[in-house]
């Protein structure tokens, strides 16, 4: 089998398992409003899932609150059920017309213990990417029309493509784990 295709199946199963990480991630506080926290939940609007930034106008005022305008303000109640169920340690109040999203002011305890989850979270990434490269290696390794000079060719080109995939997801966790000690 050609190259471009095992690294087509790696560069697909990496770049799952970053965007689940980045998605993972966004779920963490930093400390100051932050509208990614809640745009990509999801409600039931007209018996379709959609997320909120498709029925919503999300705008952060000041460092600790951010404002939901629905489009539809009979969306509201729908918004506010989704928001206290997503357990995102906010205080939701219904305006009627809007909803404010007031942030607690982050303890250095807790950030601390927001960068321990920041890790474990990380670690999980690390072990999904590794789990990729096995997986292509494997294949790679159990193709017999490879010859054996051929396949370690392939397999230092794999890992070098999971050692930039690595790269990537820690230098997000260190921008991370910035925002998060940044007071």
């Amino acid at each position: 089998m050609e190259l471009d295709l095992y690294l087509d199946e790696l560069k697909e199963l990496v770049s799952k398992s970053i965007a689940n990480y980045e998605s993972q991630i966004v779920k963490i506080a930093i400390g100051r409003a932050n509208p990614a926290l809640v745009s990509k939940i999801k409600i039931n609007y007209y018996d379709s899932q959609v997320t909120i930034d498709e029925v919503a106008s999300i705008q952060p005022v000041g460092a600790l609150q951010l404002v939901v305008k629905p489009y539809d303000i009979g969306t509201i109640k729908d918004i506010e059920k989704a928001i206290n169920d997503y357990k995102l340690n906010l205080t939701v109040v219904n305006e009627g017309h809007q909803l404010r999203l007031n942030y607690p002011q982050l303890t250095t305890d807790k950030r601390k213990e927001f960068v321990k989850q920041l890790n474990l979270i990380t670690e999980q990434a690390r072990v999904n990417i590794r789990q990729a490269r096995q997986d292509v290696n494997k294949k790679i390794k159990n193709d017999k029309e490879l010859s054996e000079d051929i396949q370690k060719h392939y397999l230092d080109i794999i890992q070098t493509e999971i050692t930039k995939a690595i790269n990537k997801i820690e230098d997000i966790s260190a921008n991370k784990e910035k925002e998060l000690m940044t007071i």
